[in-house]
């Protein structure tokens, strides 16, 4: 069992065309995801090098159409990105998984708005994420594929680097993967920690959660309130940021200390209060859990 995608998802692609779509596009195809489309605005019957078997048309409405597409992914650069996830809200997609980086948080305070008032179901991650891969099925983002394995392990992050990173230490160990989701560090997004453990936690396929938070905002104070409260299979975690001086933005956008708030030690407090178990270092995530669960 896995959460959000697997081998069911058609998936489109936007922004196929530009440098970084099209290259990993063809990082999805080989993994095994079904790539049904690609749309750039006037390019529409246009051919992308190396993915010539992929239509690529104006609008996503089309894709979905013609092609039954029921997930997207956003490679649109930050000027156009967020109408680019609404164009793909509008069209009746599920799931948008929005990959760019630098969207202005005004554009994001307007999407999130938006998808609130007028499209509730629609599930959107991102933006500035790697994305989200049910290990053997499907991957959509820019994650590498070969250091995942199927199993039953969720991950739930805000670090992309640090998602490859526990994914590789639980490889390693021999432990798979049901489905990681990188949430991405931007203050202002689509999904957050609740939503995916939730998920987890409902899904009989994962039998433990590993979330990876970091400096910034409450949501990991939140997410551990929220286990306390609701979440009976085991959880491990780790906060990034442990030294980061306050007033000063690390790494993602929502990665800061202000107001007295955000600080690491706070958060690992509100985990370990709830019952979680913390690793203490980036290099003990694996053993953390593996330790959880044995």
């Amino acid at each position: 069992m896995s959460v959000l995608v697997g081998y069911n998802t058609r998936l489109v692609v936007t922004g196929m065309s530009g440098a970084s779509g099209a290259f990993h596009t063809k990082q999805a195809i080989e993994y095994g995801t079904n790539v049904v489309a690609g749309v750039t605005p006037g390019k529409g019957g246009a051919k992308v090098a190396g993915l010539e078997q992929v239509p690529m048309f104006d609008t996503v409405e089309e894709s979905v159409k013609l092609h039954g597409a029921n997930a997207a992914v956003v490679y649109v650069p930050p000027p156009f990105a967020a109408d680019s996830i609404l164009e793909c809200a509008a069209a009746g997609l599920p799931l948008i998984v929005a990959i760019t980086e630098g969207i202005p948080v005004r554009d994001m305070v307007r999407v999130k708005y938006v998808l609130e008032r007028d499209y509730p179901g629609t599930v959107l991650i991102g933006p500035n994420c790697p994305g989200v891969i049910t290990p053997g099925q499907c991957k959509i983002g820019i994650m590498p594929g070969y250091i995942h394995k199927p199993g039953g392990v969720g991950v739930v992050s805000r670090s992309g680097t640090l998602t490859y990173e526990i994914v590789h230490q639980l490889t390693t160990l021999g432990i798979g993967q049901s489905t990681a989701i990188g949430i991405g560090g931007d203050p202002v997004k689509g999904t957050d920690f609740i939503d995916a453990i939730k998920w987890f936690a409902e899904d009989p396929g994962t039998s433990s959660i590993f979330m990876i938070g970091e400096i910034g905002g409450d949501s990991e104070e939140r997410a551990a309130q929220f286990i306390k409260d609701n979440v009976k299979k085991p959880v491990g975690a780790f906060i990034g940021g442990l030294t980061a001086p306050p007033g000063k933005r690390m790494g993602h956008a929502g990665a800061i200390i202000s107001g007295g708030k955000g600080a690491a030690s706070d958060k690992i407090a509100a985990l370990k209060e709830a019952g979680i178990s913390v690793a203490p270092t980036p290099a003990e995530m694996g053993t953390t859990l593996a330790k959880l669960i044995a």
